[in-house]
């Protein structure tokens, strides 16, 4: 046999098994001016009238196991996302919403396409371009600092220097 738990559960008035003496019992409590009152036994197979439960025959029981939850349907499945789609045909609005869509992303690739455009020939690197000149979007936005001599004489020791 196994040991009572050290907190025994409460019912609704109160009582609990004593872990000792495994009775029932209403366990002592401290009064709000601080007195104590003292352990009550209960007797065995009393149910004082707040622990006694509503009467339900075998098929109320058995109904209320079986009870679906509020709101529920017999037989009723939520629809998939491709079932809502293909059964309910677009209105003019959504039909519209959907060409401006369309017409927007490929309006976008269109100016992506435009804004790389593709070289001839790869050999030539200059592209018509002037040489110096900035070749990329960013480079055009945040053009590089201005340098000075000293720091272009010190890059030029440096790539001399340097050995492949």
């Amino acid at each position: 046999m196994s040991l009572p738990p050290i907190d025994p559960k409460k019912s609704v008035a109160g009582i609990a098994v004593d872990p000792q003496t495994l009775e029932r019992v209403v366990p002592e409590s401290r009064r709000p001016d601080g007195s104590v009152r003292k352990q009550l036994k209960i007797r065995p197979g009393f149910t004082p009238q707040e622990d006694v439960q509503r009467f339900r025959g075998t098929r109320q029981a058995q109904a209320d196991a079986n009870k679906l939850p509020k709101g529920h349907i017999i037989g009723w499945a939520p629809p998939t996302a491709s079932e809502t789609s293909t059964s309910k045909p677009m209105s003019k609005g959504a039909k519209k919403n959907a060409k401006r869509k369309e017409k927007k992303e490929k309006e976008r690739a269109e100016a992506a396409a435009a804004a790389t455009p593709v070289r001839d020939n790869w050999e030539d690197d200059s592209d018509g371009e002037q040489p110096g000149a900035p070749t990329t979007a960013e480079e055009k936005k945040d053009p590089p600092p201005a340098t000075t001599s000293e720091s272009t004489d010190s890059v030029t020791n440096k790539l001399e220097k340097l050995t492949i």
